[in-house]
Parts: structure tokens; sequence; C-alpha cells
């Protein structure tokens, strides 16, 4: 019987190690397959380096991550602030939600303040939605699957969308039993100390993904580290009750069933 298998698709390299890894990390101590998809190279994550150099030098950064997970690594099929929302991009992330038939799909929230993550959410949505559609050819060409997939999406970094606004979680997942190997895989992205230092002021990226971790975990009012997410709807997707995130980490997780109960007013 073949594993289950949980697909990260996120903008740029680094973005899944900040807000997605840790519950990678979970499910693989309980068997689940990882696999391992940012969108863009990367290409304009530097200040002072050529383009040619730093999408090599992010290439390697990311497989080099998704290594420390234990994850399967696929490339890129896009550029920084060239993820649009187009049929031809679409194609091309449909065909790695088939390649990889994953039973859950963790990417962006649907609000966040760059537009790169938002158009990535939209596309990792409708290409999980096409998964089952054999009229819709992927490129490259996959077979149609019908396997049910449920979507979630990871909080926005500073936990603010575009406009401010605070976005809240329902469900955190205890990450600090597996934090030090996150971090760990975030550092593999050493070339973008100096480009996060001077694009954004973040002094330290693993301290801002440490501090960003400890937020939420203060958030679930439980855990050391945490990282949180909304299930999307399960129109098209899934049955009406699957929640296999929930399911798997059952003990090691919180559901926040306030803001469960805030869905139905």
């Amino acid at each position: 019987m073949p594993r289950p298998s949980v697909l990260a698709i996120a903008a740029h390299p680094d973005d899944i190690e900040f807000c997605m890894a840790g519950t990678m990390l979970r499910l693989a101590a309980l068997g689940w397959e990882l696999h391992y998809f940012n969108l863009s190279s990367g290409n304009l994550g530097s200040a002072g380096v050529g383009e040619a150099r730093t999408i090599a030098t992010r290439r390697r950064e990311a497989r080099d991550a998704a290594r420390v997970l234990g994850a399967t690594w696929h490339a890129p099929v896009a550029r920084d602030l060239g993820i649009f929302y187009d049929a031809a991009l679409l194609r091309r992330v449909a065909a790695v939600v088939r390649a990889a038939r994953p039973r859950i799909v963790l990417t962006h929230s649907p609000r966040d303040y760059m537009e790169d993550h938002v158009n990535t959410c939209r596309l990792a949505v409708t290409a999980a939605f096409a998964r089952g559609m054999p009229n819709f050819a992927t490129t490259p060409r996959r077979p149609a699957t019908g396997d049910p997939v449920t979507v979630y999406h990871a909080l926005p970094h500073g936990l603010r969308d575009g406009l401010r606004r605070r976005v809240h979680a329902g469900l955190y997942v205890d990450t600090a039993g597996v934090h030090a190997r996150k971090r760990a895989a975030l550092a593999c992205h050493a070339s973008q100390k100096e480009w996060l230092d001077r694009s954004q002021g973040m002094d330290s990226y693993l301290a801002t993904m440490d501090g960003f971790s400890a937020e939420v975990g203060r958030l679930s009012r439980r855990f050391a580290h945490a990282e949180g997410w909304r299930r999307h709807s399960h129109l098209g997707f899934s049955p009406d009750d699957d929640d296999p995130l929930m399911a798997a980490l059952v003990h090691g997780c919180w559901l926040d069933k306030a803001y469960e109960k805030s869905l139905d007013t």
C-alpha cells in the first residue's frame, strides 16, 4: 500500500521552511511521503549577485533544504514577480500535483502581503481541483487522478494580510520537537541573509523564523513552537468532513473551536 503524501506548494525558496516545514516533518515521522515545490526560481533574491548566479545558488540551496527535510524536490516553473494566475502556469503546477498524488496540499494564505504568495495559493488550489479532470491537459502530460485531497492554508508572514488585518488559524500544529531540523533546513538558504536584511530589515532570517514560530505557539496557548493552518472548502476536493491533517496529528495539534464556530456566523 503506498504511503500517503503531502505536497507543499510555496512561492519562493525558503517559504516552505518559514511556515510549513514543521508540519511536514511531523507527518514524515508518521510515515508520510514529503514533496517540496517552490514555484519560483528565486532569481530576484539578491542585491549584489547577477540573476543567473542567483538562480543556480538558490536552486542548490532549495535542493539541500529538501534533502534535510527528507522531501522529494520539484523544480521551479516560474520566476520572482512572474507568478501569475494563467493557464500555462496552471498546467505546470497541476502536473506536479498529479505526479505527487497528495492526500494533503499545504500552501500560502489566500490573503497575504505579497502577490506572488496570493497567486501561488490560487494556482495550488485550482491545480488540486483539476487533478481529476481528464480533459485538462497538464505540462508535461500526466494522467488525471480521482484521489481525495485536502488543501490547508498557512498563516501569512507577520500574521496579517496585505491590509494589516490579523489572520488567525483554525488548527495549530505543535512543531517544538522538530524545530531544530526545520531551522537546519532554513539555514540551507544562506544566500538570503543579506538580501532579507537589506530588503525587509529582518536582521537575521533564522531568528525571524524562530520568533514567528514562537508567536504562533503563543497564539495556540499550548505549544512553544507551532504552525497554523486553515482548511480550504471541501467542495470538489474531498468528503465534507475530511480533515486528514487533524486526523494524522490528533495528539500533536489543537483545533481552535471558537475559530471553527466563527465560520458559521
